[in-house]
């Protein structure tokens, strides 16, 4: 059982440092300058590129990350052996 729980953390720290690894790079390499503007009730709000793929890569990492957990908790439930 702990070797599952490890190899579950280190696949949920490989899936962090890559998305923040990807993150910054998009971040990098995409203008500051290219986006488009959203019009809002409030008014308009200007989305760069560079911001939308490094919150992308964040996401990324987020979704991976509960999928593998919620994945390990359903083999815990329906292993079948109640200790």
């Amino acid at each position: 059982m702990i070797a599952q729980t490890v190899q579950i953390a280190f696949r949920i720290a490989f899936v962090w440092a890559g998305g923040f690894l990807l993150a910054v790079a998009v971040q990098a390499l995409l203008p500051a300058q290219g986006g488009f503007t959203i019009t809002l009730a409030q008014g308009t709000h200007y989305m760069a590129y560079n911001r939308i793929g490094f919150w992308t890569c964040i996401w990324a990492a987020v979704t991976v990350t509960v999928l593998v957990v919620v994945r390990a908790m359903m083999d815990d439930i329906t292993s079948g052996s109640l200790r």
